[in-house]
This record gives structure tokens, sequence and C-alpha cells, in this order.
């Protein structure tokens, strides 16, 4: 019972966030954006974490390391859904003058690291 709480917890944790540089990929070409140097950097900035994302252990990782550690991996696929989001947003603002779709159309503080004051 709690093994599958666990499994549907993860499941719908990960989400289904396309990643960025299949996002830029949808992009119009045409646009006068699309050229320029912040477009450029966003492109590769998604095309690096695309590779990053290929090169972790991800899933398996947490298969080694037995049920207590499906929290961790639930905790690592929110982040990196998180990351997805945010990098799509900036290519978005970087290379497309369209308005931003409803998806990205959020406030990035929200994912923005928590500075933690201890006493």
């Amino acid at each position: 019972m709690r093994i599958a709480m666990i499994a549907a917890l993860c499941a719908g944790v990960a989400g289904c966030v396309s990643s960025p540089a299949d996002y830029g990929a949808s992009l119009s070409q045409q646009d006068p954006k699309w050229a320029s140097p912040g477009c450029q950097q966003a492109r590769a900035a998604a095309a690096d974490y695309a590779q990053r994302e290929k090169d972790h252990p991800g899933w398996g990782f947490g298969v080694l390391l037995g049920p207590y550690s499906m929290g961790m991996v639930a905790a690592v696929k929110e982040h990196e859904k998180q990351q997805r989001r945010l990098l799509a947003r900036q290519m978005h603002l970087q290379c497309s003058s369209q308005k931003l779709p409803k998806e990205l159309d959020f406030d990035p503080a929200i994912y923005a690291p928590k500075k933690e004051h201890y006493p």
C-alpha cells in the first residue's frame, strides 16, 4: 500500500514538461529575435541542460538505494521540471516576439532558491 502511494506521488511529481531544446525547436525561426545573441545563448543553455539530463542517473539511482530514496528522487524530478520550465520561459522571452504561452506565464521568483537564515 505504501509503495503504491509513493509510486503514484512520484509519477505525479515527474510531470510532463517538454525539454527546453524541444521547445526552442518549436519556435519560429522567422522571428526577428531568433538570430539575436540572447536567443543563441538561450538555445545553447537548453542544449547543455538536455545533455546534462541525459548524463545523470535518473530513476535508476533511486532503485539502487531502495524504497527510502524515492522521496529524494521525487525531489530531484521536481527540481528538473522547474528548471525545464525556467529554461523554456527564458528561451521564449529571448527568441520569440509572441506573447508568453499560459504554461510559461508565471513569476520566475517562485523557483528562485530561498536563502536560509540560521540562528
